[in-house]
């Protein structure tokens, strides 16, 4: 570089040749989940619904995806709801979730509902505890109201059932 032009020289990179390559399908998952804050808290996340998709169950990676991202919001304290309506697919991602984490949950015995709803929550204390309200769902019957964690003494009710009505009520679906 020569000292009279005031310019500065940098050096380029030419990276090396990747070790690995893959065809690999990352489209873009569809997320269907209400999340809430507590403002008191600098607007921390306190409470996750997730509502499960079909995606959510139509592959293994997929439901590997949506199972850690579950574990990793318990993780950090954040309250977990899942409601599972996919009567299309076999699988019970709560219990998916309690087996990645090395637990089990006897009301889900052999015979799995693939339908369900739960909610689940971390709470430490004296030693840390995953506590579950697990319900298992029948087509017909009335859907249950599941506690959402806002903090550890304080929940509020998801009302499933009086949700459906009223959706279906502003759809005009019978």
């Amino acid at each position: 570089m020569r000292e009279d032009s005031g310019g500065v020289a940098t050096a380029t990179s030419v990276p090396p040749q990747p070790t690995f390559t893959v065809d690999a399908d990352l489209d873009e998952q569809y997320e269907y989940e209400v999340l809430v804050y507590d403002q008191s808290r600098g607007g921390q996340l306190v409470a996750a619904v997730e509502i499960v998709s079909p995606a959510n169950k139509d592959r293994a990676e997929s439901r590997r995806a949506f199972i850690t991202k579950c574990a990793a919001l318990l993780q950090q304290g954040v309250c977990v709801s899942i409601v599972d309506v996919i009567t299309a697919r076999n699988c019970n991602l709560y219990t998916e979730l309690l087996a990645f984490l090395d637990r089990s949950d006897p009301a889900f015995g052999p015979n799995l509902p693939w339908v369900y709803a739960v909610t689940c929550r971390r709470r430490i204390g004296p030693s840390t505890r995953l506590e579950s309200w697990a319900h298992p769902l029948a087509v017909g019957r009335p859907l249950p109201d599941l506690p959402i964690w806002l903090s550890d003494d304080l929940n509020v009710a998801l009302a499933l059932e009086a949700s459906y009505e009223e959706t279906c009520h502003v759809l005009r679906i019978p």
